[in-house]
């Protein structure tokens, strides 16, 4: 049985700078309810919520900006990004919190969701989504690729980034390919935004008739 029966879940992923942005604010336009798992993790690494203290517990005062402040993530991140074992513990405080946030979302949408026609397509959009699980929630898996080049590039011209730092980052998660062996839909985001939103509309289109 489909844990959120009155829901098209569709889950969004894809590696840093591959232009998954773009593709959310595509499916939005389209009437899509959009969480994102990025945005949700920051909110639970705030002073007072869930994973603040443990974080602070793991590694140290050096990643406040300020005694009982809120975290340096750009201190953070660069421990993290530099050492895969400090990712994994990382990611062992804040996912759990995370995925709860999101499945009490999800449950309160389809409870709206079954006494209304708004918002029953939601979006989790997850860099993390295959590893941490969420395919298993989902209706089907979208992933965003580009041109690994491309991908280097936009981190250092659009986000300012040290090409060192975005070369860290792009190791730092799973290869893209390992996401487009579970895809049932690839976004190519290598060329032109209008084509990339011709490929949305196609799938999206598939989802209304589907329904």
């Amino acid at each position: 049985m489909k844990p959120y029966p009155h829901l098209y879940v569709i889950g969004l992923t894809g590696n840093i700078g591959c232009g998954k942005s773009a593709v959310v604010a595509m499916l939005v336009e389209l009437g899509a309810a959009v969480r994102d798992a990025d945005q949700v993790t920051r909110q639970i690494m705030d002073v007072g919520q869930p994973a603040y203290e443990a974080i602070v517990r793991a590694f140290g005062p050096e990643v406040l900006q300020a005694p009982a402040g809120p975290l340096d993530r750009t201190v953070l991140g660069r421990i993290v990004f530099g050492d895969l074992a400090k990712l994994r513990q990382l990611e062992a405080i804040v996912h759990p919190a995370t995925r709860a946030a999101i499945h009490s979302w999800l449950a309160e949408l389809d409870r709206a969701a079954d006494h209304s026609t708004a918002h029953k397509v939601a979006v989790v959009d997850a860099i993390k989504l295959i590893e941490s699980g969420w395919p298993h929630f989902c209706d089907t898996v979208w992933v965003v690729r580009c041109d690994p080049a491309q991908q280097l590039q936009r981190l250092v011209e659009q986000r300012g980034m040290a090409r060192a730092d975005a070369q860290q980052r792009i190791a730092a998660q799973s290869p893209q390919e390992a996401k487009l062996a579970v895809a049932d839909i690839v976004i190519n985001n290598s060329g032109p935004l209008d084509e990339t939103k011709q490929q949305v509309q196609a799938a999206w289109n598939a989802i209304m008739i589907g329904r």
